[in-house]
């Protein structure tokens, strides 16, 4: 059973990892430990051993005794077969593209060696200490994000990671990108010596869109409790009416994000005088927007929408999906679609809508800040004016545009990548999962999402600055007052790309927005 142990490490020994732990490896780079249990050491060992007594009698081991794919029916002797398998990370090594992420290419290491602990595969101990020391070092191999479709798994990502093992390729270490012999020799680590089936097991497998997605999932919930505090202080800025939020609509239709969302909600606006006295009072603002009115509705698909995939992550990071796999109890080789990652693929596509609708919901609610014909009063474009620059200043009317650009390209990139699944490797892998295309799709979505949440959190601090009765509200006045170590009240006129973006920082990896 996983454990965390004195020293802050997570040893591994073929039981559960939680996504938590994946996020501390791969973002806070606790350390990494190989268990020496005797049960754990004893089921690696007796995998490992099936695999060589297939191999002296003759018995046809996919990729270890055959070729790969659709040349599975060429044989190797034993002694050709021994001395072969690194081949796979030479004609793998084709990846196009920028380099995956250092924390998503941590958490797909974390994720390899979780599978290969799980004891089916017939790979060595010593394989899963040569990545542990790799984590522990802090030597990422540079992975172009480009060229797998899901299914044999992630081969060309993974080769490049296999590689490194073996002090091949590139890496990242120490801020710099280096060969990987030379980090290794720096960091005091030996090449890897693969043994029969171990380069297979390394790249036969859902690792890097799983690692990708443990990443892109803890980014969601966070963008999830920052577009909730936006949308409270939207809420207070345009003189909203608080008992949209009341906790009777949502035991009305109990759906828990909407519960989530609504109670949290309704808790921040909680003020010192009465809700109605910071309302607006005309007529037609009896219901706000759809923007303001259902956001427990569009954020709780959101916070729904994690649970679930939070969960279809988990068991993904915690499967054998490798192939082929043995039977530790009768040491049967089985050849299996275990490295197809459906799953991971439906779950990206759908954490995609989701995050690309909060991104659409934000960028309206922008709107709604800036347009003096539905913002109850504010300034056009929230312009803090001066007595030197009353009418020539342009606020955040620029800012809305970019809010507008980057939720459009979000809602864009929501066509479901499974759906394009392709025919290839001559028609062997003629069914594929595409799954990691949808974890950088996610990725992608989450960026976007995350610049139109900083554009609305920076536009109603700034709306709340100009309605100047923030202070009613102590938990909105609060988290204005964070936002505004981040970026200052816009008075003149000035860039904001770098508030943005510092907004975006603190939204990633601060507890700002963080719900209790």
């Amino acid at each position: 059973m996983k454990k965390i142990g004195k020293k802050g490490s997570i040893v591994i020994d073929g039981g559960h990892v939680s996504i938590g732990d994946i996020i501390a490896v791969a973002r806070d780079g606790m350390s990494v430990e190989i268990s020496k249990n005797s049960r754990f050491l004893k089921r690696m060992e007796s995998t490992q051993k099936m695999l060589m007594e297939a191999m002296s009698k003759g018995i046809a081991v996919y990729g270890v005794t055959t070729g790969y794919g659709r040349s599975c029916g060429r044989r190797m002797p034993m002694n050709i077969a021994m001395k072969n398998g690194v081949n796979i990370f030479r004609f793998h090594g084709c990846g196009t593209g920028e380099p995956i992420g250092i924390e998503e290419t941590r958490a797909a290491m974390l994720c390899r060696i979780i599978c290969l602990a799980r004891g089916y595969s017939g790979v060595s101990v010593a394989l899963l200490k040569q990545m542990a020391d790799f984590l522990n070092k802090g030597i990422t191999p540079v992975v172009p994000c480009e060229g797998s479709v899901g299914a044999s798994g992630d081969l060309t990502p993974m080769s490049y990671i296999g590689a490194c093992l073996a002090g091949e390729r590139e890496v990242f270490y120490r801020d710099e990108k280096m060969s990987a012999g030379r980090a290794m020799k720096k960091a005091g680590i030996k090449p890897y010596k693969y043994l029969p089936k171990e380069p297979l097991s390394m790249v036969n497998g859902t690792t890097t869109m799983t690692g990708i997605a443990a990443i892109t999932l803890e980014r969601a919930w966070r963008i999830l409790t920052a577009a909730l505090y936006a949308t409270a202080l939207c809420v207070h800025a345009l003189k909203g009416n608080a008992h949209h939020y009341h906790p009777v609509l949502s035991e009305a239709k109990p759906f828990p994000g909407q519960i989530f969302v609504a109670e949290n909600i309704f808790h921040l606006l909680q003020a010192r005088v009465s809700a109605r006295q910071l309302e607006d009072d005309a007529l037609e603002a009896l219901q706000d927007p759809y923007s303001l009115r259902c956001a427990p509705q569009v954020l709780g698909v959101l916070h729904d929408a994690l649970n679930w995939i939070k969960k279809w992550v988990e068991i993904e990071a915690n499967s054998s999906n490798d192939n082929p796999i043995f039977d530790p109890r009768t040491g049967q080789v089985l050849m299996g679609g275990n490295f197809y990652g459906g799953h991971i693929a439906f779950a990206m596509d759908g954490l995609k809508a989701a995050l690309a609708s909060v991104a659409d919901m934000c960028d309206r609610q922008v709107m709604l800040l800036v347009n003096p014909n539905v913002n109850r009063g504010l300034p056009g474009d929230l312009v803090g004016t001066t007595e030197k620059g009353n009418g020539l200043f342009h606020g955040f009317k620029a800012m809305s545009i970019s809010s507008s650009a980057l939720a459009a390209e979000a809602l864009k990139q929501t066509m479901p990548a499974a759906s394009f699944s392709r025919s290839t490797e001559s028609h062997n892998q003629d069914k594929v999962s595409m799954g990691t295309i949808a974890a950088r799709d996610a990725e992608r979505i989450c960026t976007l999402t995350e610049r139109v949440v900083s554009i609305h959190l920076l536009a109603a601090a700034q709306a709340c600055y100009l309605r100047k009765n923030i202070s009613v509200r102590p938990l909105l006045a609060k988290i204005a007052q964070k936002i505004r170590l981040i970026s200052a009240p816009l008075i003149e006129d000035r860039p904001l790309d770098k508030d943005i973006e510092s907004m975006c920082m603190a939204i990633r990896y601060s507890d700002f927005f963080r719900i209790k």
